[in-house]
């Protein structure tokens, strides 16, 4: 009878927390882990009611506007083509500017995500040159046809977690890849996190150009703990580099204004380097006559550029670059549920999605802490018998540092995908 009790109560409606609510218990579990040099390394287990239903591999991805990631390569000239990489960069976290910030699942060793995204090519033209009206025609290359863009994430290491992504679009030519890690310290009032060891940025590949662009990332606050809003700000300097074409950004996040209002300015500078001798770090340090143009304005609102080395308040034209408050994220197309395998995100956590959603909380968690103590049982027996764990679609798990390469399955699930044919045979290792 007990027992019956106890479903009962797994499959009770119960009442949805609240923001406020869900913060203040947020809140509490965090401040155990006061003085802990990296949280985001101890993996805790958040009951169901705090937790969005969303797989980690799903939401960390950085094709919130995939039109502005197809166009980057779409101009004839080098400093076009690194414009188009900034315009790709202001819109990576779209979901941060237009949503809150939400604590999906963590994901499991193994794990995958796999999706494409269909957009027109229609991103407007960048001008790159004072004496040029536009780049070469992006947008009307294509017409009305639309472009796909195929998207492959696995966790490849579970201590620490580290996931691997490869975003591939064959008709423009244009690959990005890298490791995800975040490292994570709470501070009291808000989590400060920064990329971990592992986590070099996104590296970018246009064929065509045979360039590589590599996009670090900054520092982020979440904040707004104690009032009961979350909200992400940015208080740091990131780099975007091209060896190539000796072409390198500094940007530079500032957050506190006057009486510390949050401002969500971003400045920088776009500048020649040498590549062999990378010591410029600040804005301040970048000569005028190495400078090709400059950035400015809100990361959450317009971003506009200048060409040449003048002062951005003293420029004759500022050219917008990005306007976000009309964008929101891109829709995503997703394997069918009967034809993804069983350690595939949507499939992997579908139990537990369906109890959140029907606000039967216990059985959602109840579900969750199943699911990771089957997890533990996995890697104590592959301990048991001195087997090293390898990922499926990724070479190493968590090496080379920046960079994975993709396997053989990798580039098959990778080529399926792009062409429609979502079938995969399961993985024996994982009995899925």
């Amino acid at each position: 009878m007990a027992s019956d009790h106890s479903t009962a109560a797994n499959n009770a409606v119960e009442e949805s927390p609240n923001d406020t609510s869900k913060l203040r218990t947020f809140l509490g579990i965090l401040r155990k882990f006061m003085g802990v040099s990296d949280i985001a390394a101890v993996r805790f287990s958040l009951p169901a009611q705090l937790l969005e239903p969303t797989p980690n591999l799903e939401y960390w991805n950085y094709l919130d506007r995939p039109e502005t990631f197809i166009s980057i390569g779409d101009s004839d000239e080098p400093l076009g083509r690194m414009l188009g990489t900034l315009r790709f960069w202001f819109t990576k976290d779209l979901k941060y500017v237009k949503g809150k910030p939400c604590k999906p699942y963590n994901s499991t060793l193994g794990e995958f995500f796999r999706c494409n995204w269909e957009v027109e090519d229609t991103s407007p033209p960048i001008k790159h040159s004072p004496n040029s009206a536009t780049t070469s025609a992006a947008g009307s290359v294509n017409g009305d046809n639309k472009v796909k863009v195929s998207y492959l994430t696995e966790q490849t290491s579970h201590h620490p977690p580290v996931s691997a992504f490869y975003v591939d679009c064959p008709e423009k030519g244009i690959v990005a890849r890298g490791y995800d890690q975040l490292s994570a310290k709470f501070t009291g009032t808000s989590i400060r996190v920064i990329p971990g060891a592992h986590n070099l940025g996104i590296f970018i590949e246009l064929q065509k150009y045979g360039e590589q662009y590599q996009l670090t990332h900054p520092a982020a606050y979440l904040g707004g703990l104690l009032r009961g809003s979350l909200s992400v700000s940015v208080a740091d300097t990131c780099y975007v580099t091209c060896a190539k074409t000796k072409i390198k950004v500094i940007l530079e996040y500032l957050e506190e204004g006057w009486l510390g209002k949050t401002q969500n300015k971003v400045q920088g500078v776009i500048f020649t380097y040498d590549p062999d001798s990378d010591n410029k770090i600040k804005i301040k340090d970048v000569p005028d006559k190495d400078v090709l143009g400059r950035i400015e304005g809100n990361w959450q609102d317009k971003v506009y550029y200048t060409l040449g080395s003048q002062p951005f308040a003293k420029s004759k034209e500022k050219i917008l670059l990005i306007d976000l408050n009309p964008l929101f994220p891109v829709p995503k197309i997703i394997p069918p549920m009967e034809e993804q395998l069983p350690n595939e995100s949507r499939k992997f956590w579908q139990k537990v999605t369906d109890a959140i959603s029907n606000k039967q909380y216990s059985l959602a968690t109840t579900l969750k802490q199943e699911l990771e103590e089957r997890q533990r049982q996995k890697a104590a027996e592959r301990k048991d018998r001195g087997a090293e764990w390898q990922p499926r679609f990724f070479t190493g798990s968590v090496t080379p540092v920046g960079k994975p390469d993709l396997t053989k399955d990798g580039e098959e699930a990778l080529k399926g995908l792009h062409t429609g044919n979502f079938k995969l045979e399961p993985n024996k290792e994982l009995g899925a």
